[in-house]
């Protein structure tokens, strides 16, 4: 990047005059090209052969005349993209709202400012509060069995809590066997039903059947709208399990805590969004954990733990899944350790794409 001329500034004093010279941060940026690659990175194995939905990914490359490159995800074919990205060309990243941007785009607009900045992408977000965030396995709903499997893999990387995509007819025989599975290590299971369980009754006989084992919590259960909340406060009077509600409007976090009807929250949405409800959740004391991804790729992980890094929340083991896909397109430039995803010091997004990977994993 061709540095500024360089100007300078006079401080005068009554006993000495300086001349200090600086150069100042290039002031103007353009968004010259913006590749859009549409790839199909299958599920592993045991989620794959169930046939759970899936669908392309497209990996965008958003380039600026002042040579960097800024690096977005987003779960849409190519096609859904296309028109958002035409009308970037000729913007100006510096110049533009990052934190109510949108994906792909906010990834990578983070990515181009945060380099040109010369700092990692949290730094732009907030201060850093912790080096590392956790991270909790997932498994698609799976015969007990496969899922015994899941959750003995997870438990040796160093993983302690499993979110199961949950139904009430074997729910129950899904905790004896992953309990089983993992005897001997701190293994919990976040119950997962998708507002499956329906009503509070069957909600209140499962969590009781539920009782001998580690549950992390009940995570939607019921259903779910602002009018019901009502039954999320009846489950937390008539269970001992805590309830979470997965939500990305800050007015339906606020609604929630003022029903008294959740324990906890799963938030997604874009880095503004999720700061806002973040904090409605800290003032009411309810832990969080973050979904920005859910079952992405590496590039939309490395946004979501730049985020983490920044929320003085009380964090729960967050839903940024790409292990569960075959290849995660970034390599071990996000590192992973013990159920814990690094937060990268690098500059921007602090992570490279692993392009024999994306070559081969592309459909257009």
């Amino acid at each position: 990047m061709a540095s500024a001329s360089p100007t300078c500034a006079i401080i005068t004093s009554p006993l000495t005059a300086r001349r200090m010279h600086f150069t100042p941060a290039k002031a103007h940026m353009k968004i010259t090209a913006i590749e859009l690659i549409e790839v199909r990175v299958p599920y592993i194995a045991p989620i794959r052969k169930i046939g759970h939905a899936d669908w392309e990914h497209t990996i965008v490359k958003v380039h600026t005349d002042a040579a960097l490159t800024g690096l977005g995800e987003i779960w849409q074919p190519r096609r859904n993209v296309q028109p958002q990205a035409d009308a970037l060309i000729g913007k100006d990243p510096l110049r533009m709202n990052l934190e109510s941007a949108n994906m792909p785009w906010q990834s990578a607009l983070y990515d181009i400012v945060a380099q040109a900045k010369e700092v990692p992408v949290w730094r732009l977000i907030g201060d850093k509060v912790r080096d590392e965030v956790p991270v909790a396995y997932w498994s698609s709903h799976l015969p007990p069995e496969e899922t015994a499997k899941e959750a003995e893999k997870a438990a040796a990387l160093g993983f302690t809590v499993h979110k199961l995509k949950a139904h009430a007819g074997d729910i129950v025989r899904q905790a004896e066997i992953i309990s089983a599975a993992t005897a001997g290590v701190d293994y919990a299971i976040r119950v997962d039903p998708n507002c499956g369980f329906k009503y509070p009754t069957t909600a209140v006989r499962l969590a009781k059947e539920l009782a001998p084992y580690n549950i992390d919590c009940f995570e939607d259960p019921v259903e779910k709208t602002k009018v019901n909340y009502a039954w999320y406060a009846l489950l937390r009077h008539k269970t001992d399990i805590p309830q979470a509600l997965h939500l990305l409007d800050p007015y339906a976090v606020l609604g929630a805590v003022k029903a008294d009807a959740v324990d906890r929250f799963n938030l997604s949405g874009n880095v503004a969004e999720v700061k806002r409800c973040a904090a409605i959740a800290e003032a009411a004391n309810c832990p969080i954990w973050l979904q920005i991804g859910g079952l992405c790729l590496g590039i939309q992980t490395t946004l979501s733990v730049h985020l983490q890094a920044t929320l003085s929340n009380d964090l729960q083991p967050c839903d940024e899944l790409p292990f569960v896909r075959e290849n995660n397109l970034i390599g071990d430039s996000l590192e992973f350790a013990a159920g814990h995803f690094a937060v990268p010091t690098g500059n921007g997004l602090g992570i490279a794409l692993d392009n024999d990977a994306l070559d081969h994993y592309r459909t257009g």
